[in-house]
C-alpha cells in the first residue's frame, strides 16, 4: 500500500530488495515509475522465479499526474490448437495442471512492458529499453540467492515439477536448492539479452518468439509461432467504483478486479462503525462470499461474458447482496479455493505518477515448464480453463478468467492511494482487509498492514 501525494523522490516497493533497488536506480537517474516499473517487472522476474517470469502475464494500473488512471491488461489467448480434440487425444479428461499442455496461453508480460513503455514516454521517459532490463540480465549471469520461500516451494512441489522438461535444468540441477544458495539462470540471462538488443517484440514477432515456439512444440505444448506472432497488449478503462471517502480502481474482466469492487461496496452498505471488530471481519468474509459466488459464476474471456459485470455494484444490486448477509451467522462456503500465488509491486515518482502492477505465472513455478534454450518458466494460467460447459469453458482464442487484480483508489483529498498484494483467489479480501481499516476507519497505514488477519 502507498500513498502518493506530493512524493520528494520516488518510492519503489516489491517482494524482493533486488527488483525495489532495480526500480529506485531508475528513479534516481530521474526515470519516471513507469520506467522504474519496467526495471522492478524485469528483476523481480529473475530473482523470485516460483511466482513470476517473463512466460506469464502482467496487469497494470497506471495513473499520471492530472489524468485519470489507464489499465493495461498483457495477458495471453488460448492457443489457436488448444480445443477439446487436442486433449481427448492426449486422454486428458481434464486440462493438467502442470507439464507442457497447461502451458496453453500466450505470455502476455513482455508485451505489457511494451505498451507501459510507450506510455513511459508520453509521460516524459527516456530511458532506452538496454538500461531497464540491466539488472535483470546481470542477476541471471551472474546468480541471485535463493529465498526462502523458493527454496520451500521447490522442495514442497517437488513432485509435480522434478519431471517436467526444463525444469530440473534450470532451477535445481542437483535436487531443490537450499535458501540462500545462488541461482544462475543463463539461458534466461541470453534471453533477456536478446530482446535487450532486438527490442521487446522479438519475444512474440523475431527470432526468440521462432526459438521459443519451436522448444514449446518439442514439448508437446499447444502454442505454435503464429499465437506469439497474434498477441497484443490492451489499454482499457479500469473498472471503478465510488465510496464515501474515495473512488476505487481495478481492473476489469477477465480479471476478479470488480470482485474487489463489490466486496468493498457491499461492506460499505453494512454500515459497520468500527474496526477490528466481530463486525468488521465478519462483514468483508462474508461480503467475500458473495462476491466470490458472483465471481465464480461469471467472469470469464469478456466477449463471452458481456458488460453484464457492470451491473452488479448499482445500488439496487448491492443492496441486495448486503441485505443477504446475516451479521450474526456465517454463510456455508463449499467451493474450493484455486490455487495460485504472484508478486504485486508500486512505484511512484517525484511527479505524482503511480503505477500498481501484477506480474504472475499463476502457480507456484506455473507450468513447471523452462522452454528449452530459452529458460523461460511458462505459465500454467490455462489451468483456469475447464473442459465442460460454464464461463471459463476451453475454446482457441479464448481469455481465462485471471485472479490478477492490482488495485487504486483516489481519496477525497486528491491523493492517489495504491494497494495490492500476492495470493491467488485471496487478493480481493486480503486487499479490504487493509483498505477498511485505512481509509474507511482511519488508522494509521502501518497499522492497517499490521492487523492480524
Amino acid at each position: 500500500m502507498l500513498r502518493a501525494g506530493r512524493c520528494l523522490g520516488g518510492m519503489v516497493t516489491a517482494p524482493h530488495h533486488l527488483a525495489g533497488e532495480a526500480g529506485a536506480g531508475i528513479l534516481r537517474e530521474g526515470g519516471n515509475a513507469i520506467e522504474a516499473m519496467i526495471a522492478a517487472a524485469a528483476t523481480i522476474a529473475v530473482t523470485y522465479p516460483h511466482m513470476n517470469g517473463i512466460g506469464g502475464d502482467g496487469f497494470w494500473l497506471i495513473s499520471r499526474s492530472g489524468e485519470a488512471p489507464v489499465g493495461i491488461q498483457a495477458y495471453g489467448r488460448a492457443a489457436h490448437l488448444a480445443d477439446q480434440a487436442f486433449y481427448a487425444s492426449h486422454g486428458d479428461t481434464a486440462i493438467p495442471t502442470r507439464g507442457p499442455r497447461v502451458a496453453l496461453t500466450v505470455a502476455g508480460a513482455i508485451g505489457g512492458w511494451s505498451e507501459a513503455k510507450l506510455l513511459a514516454q508520453e509521460t516524459g521517459g527516456a530511458r532506452p529499453v538496454a538500461r531497464r532490463l540491466e539488472a535483470a540480465i546481470n542477476h541471471a549471469r551472474e546468480g541471485a540467492p535463493v529465498t526462502n520461500s523458493q527454496a520451500r516451494l521447490t522442495k514442497d512441489r517437488w513432485p509435480d515439477l522434478q519431471g517436467v522438461a526444463g525444469f530440473r535444468e534450470n532451477y535445481a540441477a542437483g535436487g531443490p536448492q537450499a535458501e540462500g544458495s545462488i541461482l544462475f539462470q543463463k539461458k534466461l540471462a541470453q534471453s533477456f539479452q536478446r530482446i535487450s538488443n532486438a527490442g521487446l517484440d522479438d519475444f512474440y514477432r523475431g527470432d526468440l518468439a521462432r526459438t521459443i515456439a519451436t522448444g514449446l512444440e518439442a514439448a508437446d505444448s499447444p502454442l505454435r509461432l503464429d499465437d506469439l506472432e497474434k498477441f497484443q497488449p490492451k489499454r482499457v478503462a479500469p473498472a471503478t467504483a465510488r465510496l464515501r471517502q474515495t473512488q476505487l480502481h481495478n481492473m476489469p474482466p477477465p480479471t476478479q478486479g470488480i470482485s474487489s469492487l463489490i466486496i468493498l461496496k457491499m461492506f460499505e452498505a453494512l454500515c459497520v462503525h468500527q474496526a477490528e471488530t466481530f463486525e468488521h471481519v465478519h462483514g468483508l468474509v462474508e461480503a467475500t462470499k458473495r462476491a466470490f459466488l458472483i465471481r465464480n459464476a461469471h467472469v470469464g474471456d469478456p466477449e463471452r461474458m458481456g458488460d453484464v459485470w457492470k451491473r452488479w455494484q448499482t445500488d439496487d444490486m448491492i443492496a441486495k447482496e448486503a441485505a443477504a448477509i446475516n451479521m450474526a451467522k456465517a454463510a456455508p462456503w463449499p467451493p474450493l479455493a484455486i490455487p495460485g500465488d504472484t508478486i504485486w509491486m508500486v512505484a511512484a515518482d517525484r511527479n505524482g505518477n503511480v503505477v500498481s502492477y501484477i506480474q504472475s505465472i499463476f502457480w507456484e513455478f506455473g507450468s513447471g515448464l523452462a522452454v528449452p534454450e530459452t529458460g523461460i518458466l511458462w505459465q500454467n494460467q490455462g489451468a483456469s480453463f475447464t473442459l465442460e460447459p460454464g464461463p471459463n469453458e476451453l475454446a482457441p482464442g479464448q481469455l481465462p478468467f485471471r485472479t490478477l487484480n492490482p488495485a487504486m483508489a483516489r481519496l477525497n483529498d486528491g491523493t492517489m492511494l495504491a494497494y495490492g498484494t500476492m495470493g491467488g483467489e485471496g487478493q480481493p479480501q486480503t486487499q479490504a482487509a487493509i483498505f477498511t481499516p485505512h481509509v474507511v476507519f482511519r488508522h494509521d497505514m502501518q497499522a492497517a498492514v499490521s492487523a492480524p488477519r
